[in-house]
């Protein structure tokens, strides 16, 4: 049908069917949008798409080849699903231990390690400020010994991916993988290891910083380039849109961002000499999947197809094999609710469904009961299940990009690209991530979508179910799961006893070796690595780096 004929139908249906109806009854609300302010029309058709300018072959293309909209993979999950993952973590490392080995007799690819908030800080466990803190939130790691303890029985190589959640100390995470690698006899090019090592995602959400932002890249790069240089198959950069997401940013604000952070990386391992096309075939994309799903899954598409033309065009990286980027999709933690817990299952289901339409590489689910606490080993599995079901049992798995060519999907997909490039080039005019991070635009303008959000939510024009509307007297009481309340006591027990026995001189030289690197400016991995193998504790390491760099105190906004 042609343009013209086509827009002659679309007018006979407005004036005709749609006018009758609205006289009826009218429409739910007086105008529709994405929770990004994308507004939403009433119907799309080919004539949006044409509106929007997109041209099949150059923004949409085939899987596999540039820029990437219809999926990274050729095949898709035809080949195999994506990685089922499960993020977990919990006391000390002998009870971690136990929740690893039981995720992978369920049917878990990987490993997704959560430290608990003083190693992530670079704290020991014995520290007076992580008193209260130890193994809530994830495994506490003082020392190589920890880690050794996490892999018990389990083989580097056995899972398909490990994944290390640290950036503050990512360097330090880094190095004890190194050891542990040669400690178990296994070759590091048989290992996929992902650390987060996005620092600058942390000063702007998180808050897990230890050192001002410009140490903190140089930390963050030295990981990347040691990376490129001897481990091709290790992933040393995740850049986090999703902790964005969490901290109040939408779904534009989530992709332009962490685009932006990326760029500062790029930015820094370019000036530095690295190889660009060794480095990008390591990074990818931590991303997540909210409620509002059509939005959602156009947004990995245009995560996917943006960070391929930046690269090409900022760079001018010409080979379309490195310019793919993984997505790692993460449901968002932030839509589950205290409120019928239940309910988060439906949440969680559909946020998986966005994710596996978006294409991603791997896939963590929240468990229904994250809202309150560590998740139980029923809802873990639950979890679990319910990406096994989405793969196996509904077909989406069977071709690539189901959605590719929804007139809405396409002109959404459009939009958002449009607005992640008006964001950047805001970020660009101020000079960059690291300047939008010490000037607080990024935590302003991501303050400020939260709160235009709480703000609907409370006003019910946005439901939230069991929250702000259907909601019940009482909520069915559900299991609480809490980490053994001895796990702190025995961790410092522990750590204690390693300290006794170690040989004090060989740390103290190591340790040495650490500060003389962090001063002159060559790339801190080996020396790190030296002094993790001499069992240096975490809270050792970082504070060496500490006295060189300083430690970072945010300002009030």
């Amino acid at each position: 049908m042609s343009k013209d004929r086509l827009g002659e139908q679309l007018s006979l249906w407005e004036e005709g069917p749609v006018a009758k109806a609205l006289q009826a009854r009218g429409e739910r609300k007086d105008s529709f949008a994405t929770p990004s302010g994308i507004p939403v029309k009433r119907l799309y058709t080919p004539l949006d798409v044409e509106a929007a300018g997109q041209d099949y072959v150059e923004d949409l293309g085939f899987p596999g080849r540039f820029p990437f909209t219809r999926g990274k993979d050729p095949l898709g999950y035809r080949a195999a699903p994506w990685l089922f993952m499960q993020y977990a973590g919990f006391g000390d490392a002998a009870e971690a231990n136990k929740r690893y080995r039981y995720l992978l007799a369920q049917g878990g690819a990987g490993i997704s390690i959560a430290l608990d908030l003083p190693t992530q800080l670079g704290l020991d466990s014995d520290d007076p400020l992580a008193d209260g803190e130890v193994g809530r939130i994830g495994v506490a790691l003082d020392s190589l010994q920890d880690l050794e303890t996490v892999f018990e029985g389990i083989p580097l190589d056995q899972p398909r991916q490990i994944s290390l959640v640290a950036n503050a100390m990512s360097v330090v995470g880094l190095a004890m993988f190194i050891a542990l690698a040669k400690k178990q006899g296994v070759d590091p090019d048989q290992i996929t290891l992902r650390i987060q090592n996005d620092i600058l995602k942390e000063f702007i959400s998180r808050g897990t910083y230890i050192y001002p932002p410009e140490p903190s890249l140089r930390l963050s790069c030295d990981l990347i380039e040691y990376c490129a240089n001897h481990h091709p198959n290790w992933l040393p950069l995740t850049l986090c849109g999703y902790h964005l997401r969490e901290a109040g940013s939408d779904a534009v604000q989530e992709v332009a961002f962490s685009l932006a952070d990326g760029l500062a990386y790029l930015d820094e391992v370019a000036r530095r000499g690295a190889n660009l096309d060794a480095v990008l075939p390591q990074l990818s994309a931590f991303m997540s999947c909210n409620m509002n799903f059509m939005e959602e899954i156009a947004k990995f598409r245009v995560m996917r197809r943006l960070w391929a033309r930046l690269a090409k065009e900022r760079y001018g990286v010409s080979d379309p094999d490195k310019l793919g980027l993984s997505l790692v999709n993460f449901t968002a933690g932030s839509t589950l609710t205290a409120q019928q817990p239940m309910n988060n299952v439906v949440r969680v289901a559909i946020e998986c469904l966005a994710g596996v339409l978006g294409g991603c590489q791997s896939l963590f689910p929240c468990s229904y009961d994250e809202a309150f606490c560590t998740p139980t080993e029923e809802s873990v599995k639950l979890a679990l299940r319910t990406q096994q079901i989405i793969a196996h049992e509904t077909g989406l798995a069977d071709t690539i990009d189901p959605l590719g060519g929804s007139y809405f999907l396409e002109s959404l997909t459009e939009q958002i690209e449009a607005k992640v490039r008006e964001l950047l080039a805001e970020v660009e005019s101020q000079g960059g991530a690291v300047k939008c991070i010490d000037n607080q635009w990024f935590r302003r303008a991501i303050d400020e979508t939260a709160y235009e959000w709480q703000t609907k939510v409370d006003a019910g024009e946005q439901v939230v179910v069991g929250v702000n509307a259907f909601t019940e007297e009482d909520d069915p009481p559900i299991a609480i799961f809490r980490p053994p309340a001895e796990a702190q006591e025995r961790q410092i027990a522990k750590l204690k006893a390693l300290r006794a026995s170690r040989d004090q001189a060989k740390v103290d030289a190591a340790l040495e070796g650490v500060a003389a690197a962090a001063r002159e400016g060559v790339n801190t991995v080996p020396a790190i690595t030296a002094a993790v193998e001499a069992y240096a504790t975490i809270g050792e390491i970082c504070g060496t780096m500490g006295q060189v760099f300083g430690l970072y105190r945010e300002s009030g906004l």
